[in-house]
């Protein structure tokens, strides 16, 4: 296993690495798409996760209706989602991602959120869930770049807001966009398989190791520290 020196920053994706909650954001999708008369399968949104909200809407819409969404139609479409989203159970915190957590801050490492999302039914939870770890100045959501995954922006902010380069942090990532953003914005990019994505998708799109589990990933993160 690569040992990795000197690290100072962990940024860490929110949905499928740290909560459970990548089923409801796909179900939650597809009632936008019933009502908004969009074609998509639910396993399409595993593969768009990371994407933000507005650019999914576009992308649905150029596949469906054969144009662009309007800025209105992403905006209701998006606030849509949010209300199926919200009205779900709650989402468990993903197992292994409290250990992740306390391990990166036993080791002095800064945490930072890097997540496609601008959903407060998560964000909200993130204090009580991980208490010290993403306050809101160590927090890129859909609301602070205009380009989301797989552009190195939401990654790069993610540097500036710890304070760092990129040689000196880990990116941990569920999904092929995001390790693709992470990679691009050259850092040490850790892929997680929770969901139906494989590891060998992860690998092709920018993964410099795969775990099968967040679990896994917190068992292994002090040898590769």
């Amino acid at each position: 296993m690569e040992k990795l020196n000197g690290i100072k920053a962990a940024l860490i994706d929110m949905d499928g690495t740290l909560y459970d909650s990548m089923p409801n954001h796909a179900r939650a999708w597809m009632e936008v798409c019933r009502h908004a008369g969009l074609k998509a399968r639910e396993a399409d949104f595993f593969l768009l996760e990371g994407s933000t909200g507005a650019n999914t809407i576009n992308l649905l819409t150029r596949r469906s209706l054969g144009r662009d969404a309007t800025e209105a139609e992403k905006a209701d479409l998006y606030a849509l989602k949010c209300r199926y989203f919200a009205a779900q159970p709650p989402v468990a915190v993903m197992s292994g991602a409290r250990r992740l957590i306390d391990e990166l801050h036993r080791r002095g490492i800064i945490t930072v959120l890097v997540t496609g999302s601008g959903q407060n039914t998560l964000l909200d939870r993130l204090e009580s869930d991980f208490p010290g770890a993403f306050p809101p100045e160590r927090r890129v959501t859909s609301r602070n770049v205009s380009r989301g995954k797989p552009a190195p922006d939401p990654y790069q902010h993610g540097l500036e807001l710890a304070g760092v380069s990129a040689d000196r942090a880990i990116a941990i990532d569920n999904a092929p966009l995001g390790t693709q953003s992470a990679r691009a914005a050259g850092i040490f990019t850790v892929g997680v398989v929770t969901g139906p994505i494989e590891a060998s998708d992860l690998l092709t799109n920018g993964a410099d190791i795969v775990y099968a589990s967040m679990t896994e990933c917190a068992d292994a993160l002090p040898q590769l520290l």
